[in-house]
């Protein structure tokens, strides 16, 4: 069972909230994960290579620096088969690009601006979400 953490959580996204509204603010771009990461590499559409690259730097530092200033360790737990993982990171992939965005582009950046687009999207995502959480704890049994 998941551990109820309302206060973390509550910072947690109230962080989530305040890096989109600066990298709206400061870049003029929305905070979609799977834009930014596709964007690293060449060709570069808006020469702007240097700020996603520490975007994505700073998702990796984060935890990092938590460990260092709590003391305490990070927890995730990921599965140990690698046709699952293959197959979870294809239908992410997959989802990404045919939902034309991920879920911190809709869910985050769309919502709060009242998207239609993104409302339909967060919908699916979070359809999907369900579903195989039931599926897999439900009828697997994983």
């Amino acid at each position: 069972m998941t551990e109820f953490t309302p206060l973390a959580s509550t910072i947690g996204g109230m962080m989530i909230g305040l890096s989109a509204v600066l990298l709206m603010l400061w870049e003029g771009r929305i905070a979609g994960i799977s834009g930014i990461a596709s964007r690293i590499l060449p060709p570069y559409s808006d020469g702007m290579p240097t700020s996603r690259l520490g975007f994505v730097i700073g998702l990796i530092a984060a935890p990092l620096a938590y460990i260092l200033f709590s003391g305490n360790t990070v927890e995730q737990t990921v599965s140990s088969s690698l046709p699952l993982m293959v197959t979870a990171g294809l239908l992410v992939g997959f989802g990404s690009v045919w939902g034309n965005g991920c879920t911190s582009g809709h869910g985050v950046c769309g919502l709060s601006r009242l998207s239609k687009r993104s409302f339909v999207a967060t919908v699916i995502f979070m359809a999907a979400a369900i579903v195989t959480v039931f599926i897999t704890r439900h009828i697997i049994g994983a």
